[in-house]
């Protein structure tokens, strides 16, 4: 779409998840001139171990589904390249675009920034990160093999990281600081018949004690448990740091507030995927329509200015 300037995109992407796939995917159907920059390639879905309610797959890994997604894009020519964004700024009708490596020039902006994982925010954490204190089951998990692990939280992504290490550690405890947990029920069907899979109900971690790695954890009972290592899924925070230098408006939770074309309050920047308040259901097939919608609209939008 872009005839006057090859030094100016039509679009920059800034995220490497699937709602940024999803919105390169459509920009190149509708020939905007795009490139993509990431610094955490794959986003949240390249750490899911199986997925299983995506339209079009039986059952498929995180990171098979973004290799899919990806080869898709590359067969639009759409350049992704591995570069942490430190600063976007406007400038006149366009967007300056600042990476670690390198200055482009746009017409519009996409945020798929994603969220981070939530941490426990507890002493040592940090220490024994890596040593002990793990946030990525698919990840780490190969490391426990017929060891004692713990997994934190009761959400899909703490059910199933339970289930994953079912299959490699000797014993699995899933420590969770309600009385129910809230994973889909048919995680839960799964969940409960693993045999050394135990779950610890109305709990927290208090403190995480050890040297060199982590060897023990304190309850918020005062009740110890020794274990190898600890998978932390609590769910995410929102990525905010380009935020602020946008002025981008967010919600309470510090989601990104966009209408239904993925619009923020910033003309020409739009937003998709689990960084904004679209949907308090935060799924692949989700994120992946919010890609595609916002390109759309970001389509017709480059139409009219023309």
């Amino acid at each position: 779409m872009n005839e006057n300037n090859s030094n100016i995109y039509d679009l920059v992407i800034v995220g490497g998840g699937v709602a940024a796939l999803s919105s390169a995917l459509y920009s190149g159907r509708y020939k905007m001139s795009t490139i993509m920059f990431t610094d955490s390639f794959g986003g949240v879905t390249s750490t899911a171990h199986t997925i299983w309610n995506y339209p079009g797959f039986l059952e498929v890994t995180g990171m098979d589904l973004i290799s899919k997604m990806v080869e898709q894009v590359n067969n639009l020519e759409i350049p992704i390249k591995y570069e942490k964004v430190m600063d976007i700024k406007k400038q006149d009708d366009f967007f300056i675009v600042n990476t670690d490596q390198e200055t482009v020039k746009a017409r519009k902006v996409l945020l798929a920034i994603g969220k981070k994982k939530r941490t426990l925010n507890i002493e040592n954490e940090e220490k024994y990160l890596g040593k002990g204190v793990h946030y990525c089951a698919t990840c780490d998990g190969a490391f426990y093999k017929d060891k004692i692990v713990g997994v934190i939280g009761g959400s899909d992504a703490a059910v199933t990281a339970a289930l994953l290490l079912s299959e490699i550690a000797k014993k699995v405890y899933l420590i969770y600081r309600g009385s129910q947990l809230r994973a889909e029920p048919m995680w839960l069907d799964s969940l409960f018949k693993q045999e050394n899979v135990e779950v610890v109900y109305n709990s927290e971690i208090k403190e995480l004690i050890g040297s060199e790695k982590l060897e023990k954890i304190k309850l918020k009972d005062d009740n110890e448990m020794v274990l190898d290592g600890i998978f932390i899924e609590i769910g995410h925070v929102p990525n905010t740091e380009l935020l602020d230098k946008l002025s981008i408006k967010l919600d309470d939770h510090g989601e990104i507030i966009v209408d239904k074309a993925q619009r923020t309050n910033i003309e020409g920047v739009f937003a998709a995927g689990d960084c904004t308040n679209h949907t308090e259901l935060k799924q692949i097939v989700t994120s992946t329509s919010q890609g595609a919608i916002a390109s759309y609209h970001m389509f017709l939008d480059l139409k009219s200015e023309k």
